[in-house]
């Protein structure tokens, strides 16, 4: 086991440069088994952590080739054969269920169990099998085993109940090479639904509108290979930002798209926080904490759930109160208790999470829930008092390339144990 040992109150300065999105390359990866080339995909930007460890063993483990060195993965197919991920692997991280889709669009079946992953509250895939279903899929439940058939798929109207971004991801991939035309309403927005369409398209898939909330998808027989750059990762962007205001610091995140990042610099200009915004970086200049009425998470281009433990952090140290409503996932609270480990005075009221702010945070031991909820555990130990160890740090190395090495580049006061 490993523990992250911060001692507090350091200023930090300088620049991070920030690595691919995650929550694109998960989806990217998966996509890469409809390619019928005989030829290597290139990934190019991509994050050195846990979580695509995982996917290119699953990877691996269909009879996929697939290389890491030097934050480009290296991807061929041509000799995918097996349709099965064994429940192991899809235990390990949610992500897999990304796998579903081109699967059955490849081989014509799939056989997956239910997926793990963070434990933030439910996060069905009905939408994910009603689409597939209505692409000509038959699913079968049994002992906990899903699998899906499909001879041919054609293309249809599938109206979504939720923007959700995995069944958006999933039916988008599954659609690229179903016969005809399909069309997803209510589709999710995010940036990472415009990045895989546009990785799609690079391998010669003909789809448009991604970024809106009506998807079209128009089906080819195969798909080439290509090379491709991941975009940057908007939510370690974001934490990042949120590390430099909660420790009233001046310090920019480099490489990234600004734009993805506007409802958070918003909020925390609200807070109080005063950013500066160039074509590729966001620079915080310099903070003046000061409570906000309401956050609320919302799809995009709302304020992201997965900066809501981080902002809650800096909130915690604002003056006054503040609320947060979380609307995307019912149990993602379970950081407040080791919030309020640091002193922290947080009261959750169902979906809500009232915080008085504090004058200060004070160092202690404290135990990581969740991915997010571990990144802002380690906001609040470089602003509190004294020193913070962090335990069960496995679930923060899932979605971040060794976050202590970057802080310590900027002048945090932080060490990764072993015990």
């Amino acid at each position: 086991m490993e523990s992250f040992v911060i001692n507090g109150g350091n200023k930090l300065q300088g620049s991070l440069y920030i690595k691919g999105a995650k929550n694109s390359m998960l989806p990217i990866m998966a996509a890469s088994v409809l390619s019928s080339s005989d030829k290597t995909i290139d990934l190019h930007n991509i994050p050195d952590i846990h979580d695509m460890h995982v996917m290119k063993k699953i990877l691996q483990s269909l009879g996929a080739e697939v290389q890491f060195q030097n934050n480009t993965l290296r991807i061929n197919v041509k000799n995918l054969k097996s349709y099965t991920i064994s429940d192991e692997l899809m235990r390990e991280m949610r992500s897999s269920i990304f796998l579903m889709g081109p699967l059955l669009s490849k081989l014509g079946k799939v056989r997956v169990t239910y997926p793990g992953g963070c434990s933030i509250g439910p996060r069905p895939i009905d939408l994910h099998f009603k689409g597939l279903e209505a692409m000509g899929a038959v699913i079968r439940e049994e002992n906990g085993s899903i699998t899906a058939s499909a001879p041919r798929l054609t293309g249809t109207e599938i109206h979504l109940d939720y923007p959700s971004v995995g069944a958006t991801e999933n039916l988008m991939m599954t659609a690229v090479l179903a016969r005809g035309k399909t069309v997803i309403y209510n589709a999710a927005k995010e940036p990472e639904i415009v990045d895989l369409q546009n990785f799609l398209n690079a391998m010669g898939a003909r789809v448009r509108g991604a970024g809106t909330e009506t998807l079209r998808i128009t089906g080819v027989k195969e798909l080439g290979h290509c090379s491709y750059r991941i975009i940057p990762d908007r939510i370690v962007a974001g934490t990042y930002l949120i590390a430099a205001a909660i420790t009233g610091s001046n310090m920019q995140v480099k490489g990234i798209i600004p734009a993805h990042l506007d409802a958070v610099v918003a909020k925390m200009r609200e807070a109080g926080v005063t950013i500066k915004v160039a074509d590729d970086s966001l620079e915080v200049v310099e903070s003046d904490l000061h409570a906000v009425e309401t956050l609320r998470t919302l799809p995009y281009p709302g304020f992201p759930t997965d900066l809501q433990p981080q902002m809650m952090a800096l909130l915690a140290l604002a003056k006054g109160n503040s609320n947060i409503i979380e609307s995307v996932f019912e149990a993602r609270f379970k950081h407040v208790d080791e919030f309020n480990r640091l002193r922290a005075n947080i009261v959750v009221d169902g979906r809500t999470a009232i915080i008085r702010g504090v004058d200060k945070l004070y160092g202690a031991e404290v135990h990581t829930t969740d991915l997010r909820a571990g990144a802002a555990l380690i906001l609040a130990g470089l602003a509190a008092e004294g020193t913070t160890v962090i335990r069960n740090i496995q679930h923060i190395d899932r979605g971040y390339e060794r976050i202590e090495d970057d802080l310590k580049k900027v002048g945090a006061k932080i060490e990764r144990k072993r015990h």
